[in-house]
């Protein structure tokens, strides 16, 4: 089977290209495209640094150079647990609060992009194979 004819390369390079595409957007507001994802999922009453590297897929020690960068850059602050020193919460500062408007501008129009070049059953049918596909990834034996 050659390489273009598989499942896994098309994902692949489409989201690469969505990856791309999103991370020149993000510069012209002086962020990247992690960034802006990151902004977009911090909560108004804060977020655990456990929570956030969950939902980026990564461990919450591999978060740390991401978020002291944000914190250099004034787009959010950390506070620990007066109970527990283990647990942090990262917060947004207003600035912030800017970037992530920004951030989720960008997304939505973005979306009513791609979505002005599908039909409602395209889009549909895509996101019902993407469901699929993923629940027979997770099946795959190991």
């Amino acid at each position: 089977m050659k390489q273009h004819q598989t499942i896994d390369y098309h994902i692949k390079f489409a989201w690469q290209n969505m990856f791309n595409k999103y991370n020149q957007l993000a510069a012209g507001f002086g962020i990247t495209q992690a960034i802006g994802y990151m902004l977009i999922n911090i909560n108004e009453e804060g977020s655990a640094v456990s929570q956030l590297a969950a939902l980026l897929g990564v461990k919450a020690t591999s978060l740390s150079r991401m978020l002291n960068n944000m914190e250099e850059q004034g787009l959010i602050y950390r506070e620990t647990a007066a109970g527990d020193k283990r647990s942090v919460k990262v917060f947004l500062t207003d600035f912030g609060r800017e970037k992530r408007q920004a951030a989720k501008n960008v997304v939505r129009q973005f979306n009513e992009y791609l979505d002005g070049h599908f039909s409602k059953k395209e889009k549909e049918q895509f996101i019902a194979l993407l469901v699929k596909l993923n629940e027979v990834t997770l099946a795959y034996p190991v």
